[in-house]
This record gives structure tokens, sequence and C-alpha cells, in this order.
């Protein structure tokens, strides 16, 4: 036998033995006494059931107390309240079950503690992200908003419980329409209304995420406004050490060449002469067209707007790539200027042909609403990920071979130049929305 708590099976079989015992020592003093058989029987079995509903009492009345402790104990632990510890019972197996609560209760307790330091630190993390971070549940209700999100949706009031409809109230059409859409996207946040966000670049992303067994959508909205600054910057120096390197490779071999046709014509050579000054200008011609690129970037005129029907613009386009149109019959005219919007149009549908994007998927939709032109290219092509999508409005950054990176970048200028704004984003099922809004008026 070990020196432990007698086990509760062994306890009742010894009550029941000295129950037994009980009843026959009652027996036989009563026939000592010369009682009657009945009595002797009767009282023999009073005396030892008196005795087993005693001793067998006392013990199933400690094994329900203990039983009562562990209940109350477990409905804690469903309550996440890990502080309830039980002292041993006088039995073995209630020993052991006690002893096993209490070390998943110390293990429970550690466990949280662990826990809860890990969600501090995390939360101090996300509290200190520049970029706005959003936790949206399946309802589509906030559950968790950081710093800066509160401080870019300041104006929606308290976040949490409310809708991304709701929170993005007051700001930047562009912006509000890229949270509530779902998809990642590029969105510059031109016209705003809000002088201190009119003008900023911002990327809109969303990921879908488990959290204690809930289905969550983590939302993040970067300001990259900055950051395509100091890119801008880099690429206009990588641009002119490109052009001083084209300048220097087409000027030098020509000023050269340039040398010696006078020498030929010097000597009466006419016709050699005649020939280097054809390579000389076969070069001079190649470097013009290269600084005509970097030149019709530089020098796009104010827009001259008129009233423009918009199906109009779109009829001018059918000839030169193929697409669908999605319009209503009572769109109004709006103030555009018109070869500048063509070549706006032209653009995002090359692009979206060069993407891969069948003719039959490719969709120019337009709608009007509060005075607002909403036109949106929509394609199904290759699409654009990570920092592809980031980047994309950058001068000379182009995902194409042989791609010039001035398209994008072009389109935003005469879109911004017209009051309005440009968005990319991601399309549901793959490709790219392309989405501008410029006044009506």
């Amino acid at each position: 036998m070990n020196g432990g708590p007698p086990r509760l099976t062994r306890l009742l079989a010894l009550q029941v033995a000295f129950s037994i015992v009980a009843s026959a020592g009652a027996s036989t003093l009563a026939s000592s006494l010369k009682l009657p058989p009945i009595a002797v029987t009767l009282l023999g079995a009073a005396f030892g059931l008196g005795v087993f509903g005693l001793t067998v009492g006392r013990t199933l009345s400690r094994v329900r107390r203990t039983l009562e402790a562990l209940t109350d104990g477990v409905r804690g632990y469903a309550e996440s309240d890990f502080s309830l510890r039980l002292a041993p019972p006088a039995t073995g197996e209630l020993t052991e079950l006690v002893a096993l609560y209490n070390s998943m209760g110390e293990a429970l307790r550690r466990s949280r503690g662990d826990l809860l330091a890990r969600e501090l630190l995390l939360d101090t993390v996300l509290q200190s992200a520049p970029m706005s971070l959003l936790l949206v549940d399946e309802r589509g209700r906030v559950v968790f908003a950081n710093l800066a999100a509160r401080t870019l949706l300041s104006k929606a009031g308290a976040l949490e419980g409310r809708s991304l409809a709701e929170t993005s109230q007051g700001l930047p059409e562009p912006l509000a329409a890229a949270l509530v859409s779902g998809r990642d996207g590029l969105v510059v946040a031109g016209g705003a209304p809000d002088e201190v966000l009119a003008g900023d670049t911002f990327r809109v992303a969303f990921r879908e995420l488990r959290l204690h067994t809930r289905s969550v959508t983590l939302v993040l909205v970067e300001r990259i406004t900055q950051e395509l600054r100091r890119q801008e910057v880099a690429v206009w120096k990588r641009v002119i050490r490109v052009m001083s390197h084209e300048l220097n490779n087409s000027l030098a071999p020509a000023s050269s060449l340039v040398h010696s046709a006078r020498a030929l014509l010097a000597r009466g050579e006419t016709a050699r002469a005649e020939g280097l000054l054809g390579t000389v200008d076969e070069r001079l011609s190649s470097l013009s067209g290269f600084l005509e690129g970097y030149a019709r970037f530089a020098r796009l005129p104010l827009p001259r707007k008129e009233s423009v029907p918009f199906p109009e613009l779109l009829d001018s386009l059918e000839p030169l790539v193929p697409f669908r149109r999605d319009l209503p019959a009572d769109l109004p005219p709006a103030a555009l200027d018109r070869a500048q919007m063509q070549q706006v149009l032209l653009n995002l549908l090359k692009n979206a042909v060069e993407a891969g994007s069948p003719p039959g998927e490719t969709v120019v939709r337009a709608r009007e609403a509060e005075g607002l032109l909403t036109v949106e290219v929509l394609d199904r092509g290759s699409g654009l990920e990570g920092e592809d999508l980031s980047r994309v409005l950058l001068p000379f950054h182009s995902t194409k071979p042989g791609g010039s990176g001035l398209g994008l970048p072009l389109c935003r200028e005469i879109v911004e130049a017209h009051g309005g704004a440009l968005t990319l984003m991601s399309r549901a099922g793959g490709g790219l929305v392309v989405r501008l809004v410029v006044p009506i008026s």
C-alpha cells in the first residue's frame, strides 16, 4: 500500500465490512439476552444499517462537497476565472482529480499571463504603427482601430462597432470608395475637402485572418505620399543620368562625324561626306525622338474644357482598341478637354489589352452622381500586386518590357488637371479597375 489517502472504493468496502461486523455484534448481544429470533434479526439489521448509513453518508457528503467545488471551479474556467484553488480531499480518486484541476488552473493562469503580455506587446506595436490598421468582423463592423486609424477617421467619432461606410464619412470620395470596395488599391485623394489630405496618395489593402476561431478582415491604409516623393526624386535623378548618358553617346559621335565630314569636304570628297552627314542626321533624329517622350510629359498644357458627350468620346476610340461600354441613357455631357481625355482612355484601354484582357472583358463604365462623372476601365488582365501597385504611378516605372513608364503618370496628371482624382484597385476575380472622377461642370 502507498502512503497516500485511501482510495474511495477501498474506504467504502471497509465501511460496508464494519457495518456487517456491527450488525453481527448486535445480533450476538441480542441473542445473549434471550430475545426472540425475529427480534435478534431486526436488531442486528437495524444496527448494521445505522452504522452503514452514518459512515457512508459522511464519506459521500465529503465527496459531494468536493464535486460541487469542482463544478464551481470549472464554471469559473468557462468565464476565464482561474483563481479558485481547491484543498485536497481525504479520498484518493478525488485527490488526484483535485490535483489535476489545480495544476490545470495554474497552467491556464500562466498561459493567460503570457497571452496578455503578448497582446500588450502586439497592441503597443500596432498603436505605434504609422499606417492605419482596422480589424473588421464578419458583420462588417470595426472591432479594433489603432491610433493612426483613429486620427485618419476622427470625423467619424468612435470607430468600434461602426461599418466601414460609416467610418469613411468625411474622407475624400476616392479614399472612401476604396475603403468600402474590399479590394486592394492605390488612391490619390485629389480635390479633397480636407486640406490635410488633399493630393495625398494612399495604398489600401485587405487581408482575411483567423483570430480566436473568428474570421476577421485586416484593413490597412498607408499614406505613401512622402515615400512616392522620395522615389520620384530618385527617379528624376536616374532620368538625368540616363539623359546625360544618351546625349553623350549621341553628341560625341555626331561631333566627330561632323569634323570628319568637314575634312572630306575640304578634300572634295563630297559623296563620302554626305554619307557621314546622313549618319549624323539619323543619330540626331533618334535622339530627338528619345527626348520628345520626356518633353511630352513635362509640357502637358492646361485642359481646354468644353461640353463633351461621353458616348461621343468613346465612339472615337472604338476603331482603335476593342472594348465594351456600360453607360446609362441619361448620362449628361461633361466639361472635358476632348483630346486629353481621349488620350487618358486610350492609354488605359491599351494597358488592359497589353495586360492580356480579352476584348469582351474590357469594359468602360460611366456614372454621374452629385455633380461628378465617375469613369471606370475594368479589365481581366494580369493585374498589379505588391510593389508594382504602389509604384505604378511613378514616372518611368513600367511593368512592361520596353515600356516608357509615362502612360499612367500622364493619365494622373491630366485627371488632376481637370480637378479630379485617379484610383487603381484590384478587380474581384482578377484584373484591374482604374477609376477616374472629374467634375461634370
